[in-house]
């Protein structure tokens, strides 16, 4: 058999009971549509070698896979895997599903098909149980890593993308999860506290107000799809700042958002062990750049019934 074979040579084998058939797609995708006849192995799964024993017994017999367009790895990788399982005679349906549906080909439905979630504008109040703030700071020698909890916070919709909004960190809750040791591990969250970095005593709150969003046109599912704006104000210092971030509507009525945001603390005026602002800092030299990792949970607000 050909490394591919068109949808119109496809016909020709299942008219002639020729061959096997596997949608390697999701099971749900699976179940919303597919070719009559098809069983289902999802390459994705580690369990697929075991489901394609289930559909394709037969090792020598005609077998050919097909994903959702042809235009990815999908199906590419699921013939790589039968080869090297010992599957002899394997090809991949050129265009996928979209080729079978455009030559007008029938399809098998056994469930509804899932449809995409897609937010409703409005405002969203943050989650702040569900929801994560993780920070990181390092030297050359070695870096720490820890918490630190949202308090309140809020997202408006426009057109399904953010407008506007505002978070507030409770600097207070920060925590350290590297350090095991609770001597070691007090100190520095002393250290963090004090004026030498973000004086929590004095500005016990760090905030950032959404100012607008943008969509990223070349983003794919599992990159950055918004730019965000806004100004994030420590200690005394407001400045704006502009990072990517996946946004992503969910099937109960919540958005969820991650973001890695890598910025230059001494611009926010916390400069403890800067090399760019002291001298022969030796053991003391603090990266210039810290990270922060946030996972954003929000819903929208509940309806008073009347």
């Amino acid at each position: 058999m050909k490394a591919t074979v068109s949808v119109h040579e496809l016909q020709e084998l299942i008219a002639a009971g020729a061959v096997n058939l596997v949608d390697v797609l999701l099971p749900e995708d699976f179940a919303g549509q597919h070719i009559p006849g098809a069983g289902n192995a999802c390459v994705y799964e580690m369990v697929f070698l075991d489901r394609i024993a289930e559909c394709v017994p037969n090792r020598d017999r005609a077998t050919v896979v097909y994903d959702e367009s042809g235009a990815t790895q999908t199906a590419k990788t699921a013939k790589e895997k039968l080869e090297r399982a010992g599957y002899r005679n394997v090809a991949i349906l050129e265009g996928g599903l979209r080729a079978w549906k455009a030559a007008g080909y029938p399809l098998e439905q056994v469930a509804t098909p899932d449809v995409s979630a897609v937010a409703e504008d409005g405002t969203y109040l943050v989650d702040a149980e569900k929801s994560v703030v993780e920070w990181s700071g390092r030297n050359i020698n070695n870096g720490h890593r820890g918490r630190i909890q949202i308090s309140e916070g809020e997202v408006v919709l426009e057109n399904g993308q953010p407008q506007s909004g505002r978070f507030v960190l409770d600097m207070k809750t920060i925590t350290n999860l590297d350090l095991q040791d609770e001597t070691w591990r007090n100190m520095l969250l002393r250290h963090l506290m004090s004026e030498d970095f973000f004086d929590v005593e004095r500005f016990p709150t760090v905030t950032f107000e959404l100012r607008g969003a943008s969509l990223i046109t070349t983003g794919t599912p599992g990159t950055p799809n918004t730019e965000i704006a806004g100004v994030l104000t420590i200690k005394e210092s407001a400045r704006s700042i502009c990072f990517p971030a996946i946004i992503a509507a969910q099937e109960d009525g919540s958005i969820k958002a991650q973001a890695t945001i890598n910025f230059d603390r001494t611009l926010w005026d916390v400069c403890y062990g800067s090399g760019k602002l002291y001298e022969r800092l030796g053991m003391h030299l603090v990266n210039d750049f810290v990270s922060v990792d946030l996972f954003i949970v929000a819903h929208r607000p509940a309806i008073a019934a009347c």
